[in-house]
């Protein structure tokens, strides 16, 4: 049984569109088709930013009572379709059960939070007479939609970042085209078919499953004000050169790093980073990938990690014992097997793991691992993770610091000044005490530095960049 429908269509201004059924979707475990999808073509990706346009004033007066209202709409849907939903991710994205479970809670999450930050966008008001030439100015400010929005979602997480595109644009009043991944587009046509149960206005949002040379619109068109793109770093630094005037949002890749401190306790520390580096088989840009243990209890923590990497199951995602599900694509486990042999030629141990069955790649521990190798200084994005030993806290943070990338670090401490030096001086979007970087919590800032992207998200935060600053002054009039 798929869980999925025989074919699914595309959203063009509100509406559902069956133009064709030409995507084809395959079930990631065994590889047959599991559903198709319409795809859009120039023409209609055209008509849906036309749309989009139209929409902006009508968005823009959109009471918040009502914004909040479509939110909680989509809240209680996905509560009520939180199975189906689930099932659904374990077929296109070859998701565990258990992590698309997950998945959809944050989706819930996402929605619930813009529903709370759609009725408090507030200003602020600013005093001028800061010298004799201002006397008599003040000024208040607000925040108004920025207007027609581009979004362009992973394939990693169908649901939870298209959420975070989709929801705070609503929530801030702006209407949008959405763009989801060819290799995972289920997840965002069900939003798109629970949100045309809502009262939006027409245009304000279209959900078009594309080719990527179709979505050159999605980049280049000059009616759109903002793009949110979450991918391949590579992808998303070559879209902002195209984007022109637009503002650009880039959620990109990452090799996250955690550091795992002397006094750390070794239990929590090893469970958490089992989890951090192989859930959802790593596909996450702030999975674990690179482990700096201090050497007084280097030995220790790679024998726990060793034992609980090796006890993982692997197998079918609908199977609720399955931890380690299929990578996206063979392609993709063969070139983590690839990295895994170019390391071991460099002079790289495998610790367990190491060989790939078709899709699926193990759960692989690599010690000894030049940094300039593959797999410790690109995006492994896939069940691969690097042990070393570290003597001084502070070169174990110049060690995370020694990449291209910048998501998110984690670090397992008791001491308090270290915790602070690894805030001060990871050169990150965001610091994890106690924790694997791969935490996240969907109201939270989140983004990178570096190659690992622009701008943060976070419902409060994307609703930022999704909208601008609108000032009045105010000169006294005299007195009356």
């Amino acid at each position: 049984m798929s869980h999925l429908a025989e074919t699914y269509p595309l959203y063009v201004a509100n509406r559902a569109e069956q133009p064709n059924a030409d995507l084809v979707v395959r079930n990631k475990y065994d590889g047959t088709v599991a559903t198709r999808v319409a795809q859009a073509d120039r023409a209609t990706i055209d008509r849906a930013i036309a749309a989009c346009v139209e929409a902006a004033e009508p968005m823009r007066r959109l009471p918040a009572y009502h914004r909040q209202a479509v939110l909680n709409h989509v809240v209680r849907r996905l509560q009520e379709r939180h199975e189906e939903l689930s099932l659904a991710l374990c077929v296109e994205a070859g998701k565990p059960i258990s992590d698309a479970r997950g998945e959809v809670t944050r989706g819930i999450d996402t929605f619930r939070i813009a529903a709370e930050e759609a009725v408090r966008i507030y200003g602020e008001h600013q005093p001028l007479d800061i010298s004799p030439r201002a006397l008599g100015y003040q000024a208040i400010w607000k925040r108004v939609p920025i207007g027609p929005c581009s979004f362009i979602s992973p394939f990693n997480f169908p649901i939870n970042l298209a959420a975070h595109k989709i929801a705070p644009a609503i929530a801030i009043g702006c209407p949008f085209v959405l763009k989801p991944a060819s290799l995972t587009p289920v997840g965002a046509i069900i939003l798109g078919e629970i949100l045309a149960e809502t009262d939006l206005p027409p245009g304000a949002f279209s959900i078009l499953p594309c080719t990527r040379d179709g979505a050159d619109a999605f980049t280049e068109d000059e009616r759109l004000k903002l793009l949110s793109f979450t991918g391949s770093p590579d992808v998303g630094w070559a879209l902002k050169a195209r984007a022109g005037k637009k503002k650009v949002v880039l959620e990109l890749g990452g090799n996250a790093a955690c550091i795992v401190d002397a006094d750390a306790d070794l239990e929590r520390a090893t469970a958490r980073l089992v989890v951090g580096a192989f859930y959802q088989s790593g596909q996450s840009c702030i999975g674990v990938q690179r482990v700096l243990i201090h050497r007084s209890i280097y030995a220790e923590l790679k024998a726990r990690l060793i034992a609980a990497t090796r006890a993982l199951v692997a197998g079918d995602p609908l199977d609720e014992r399955t931890f380690l599900g299929p990578m996206i694509s063979e392609k993709d486990a063969m070139r983590l097997e690839a990295w895994t042999e170019e390391a071991v030629l460099a002079g790289a141990t495998v610790l367990c793991g190491g060989k790939r069955d078709g899709v699926f790649f193990d759960a692989t521990l690599l010690e000894g691992v030049p940094r300039t190798c593959a797999a410790s200084a690109s995006e492994a994005f896939g069940p691969l993770a690097c042990l070393e030993p570290f003597d001084d806290f502070a070169q174990a943070c110049q060690a995370v610091n020694d990449s291209v990338f910048g998501l998110q670090a984690g670090v397992f401490t008791r001491d308090l000044n270290h915790a602070f030096h690894a805030w001060d001086e990871l050169d990150v979007g965001g610091v994890v005490i106690n924790d694997v970087p791969s935490v996240r919590v969907d109201s939270m800032p989140y983004g990178g530095v570096k190659d690992s992207g622009l701008g943060r998200e976070g419902v409060r935060f994307a609703m930022e960049d999704m909208s601008e600053i609108r000032l009045m002054v105010l000169k006294d009039a005299g007195k009356l």
